[in-house]
């Protein structure tokens, strides 16, 4: 049975899911994905999401679907050298529909610990990136410097979008 988001039930007797090994197949796929990156690997990277998926990054304008991400990302991998994450935290969840699964991870980052999170669902045989969030991670006990360093930026971005 298959349901308005095209996902398979998990009670169709017919399915056979491991849990177990969906979670190692999601973990290998975001490693491979960082890798990728790292590399500066274009092709190889873009390949991990669907062709519909979307990143937001760590600046609020950064709200973009898979072909304005790529083109923004394009001169940066044409230098040889993206970006380089590596998970030391990963959290990896399923709900009732065994082709999707969302993440949450803390990385390693020359930007210090960031936070990348996301919606995986699985096209054919392979685990892709529809959904991806990157964030900054600021300790608690230092919001209160790094609030007014980005207040006169963001205030003005709440004014220009009518909030």
């Amino acid at each position: 049975m298959y349901s308005a988001f095209g996902c398979q039930e998990t009670n169709d007797p017919s399915t056979s899911f491991d849990k177990d090994i969906e979670k190692a197949l999601i973990a290998a796929t975001l490693d491979s994905f960082n890798v990728a990156a790292a590399r500066a690997d274009y092709d190889r990277y873009f390949g991990f999401y669907t062709d519909n998926a979307t990143f937001n990054g760590t600046d609020a304008t950064e709200n973009w679907d898979k072909a304005a991400f790529m083109a923004w990302s394009k001169p940066i991998f044409d230098k040889g050298k993206a970006w380089s994450f590596t998970a030391i935290k990963r959290n990896i969840y399923f709900g009732k529909h065994p082709d999707m699964a969302w993440f949450d991870e803390l990385l390693s980052t020359q930007m210090k610990i960031c936070r990348g999170s996301g919606v995986m669902v699985k096209v054919g045989n392979e685990w892709k990136v529809q959904q991806y969030v990157l964030s900054i991670t600021a300790p608690n006990t230092i919001l209160d410097s790094i609030i007014p360093m980005k207040a006169p930026i963001e205030d003005s971005l709440v004014k220009a979008w009518g909030k």
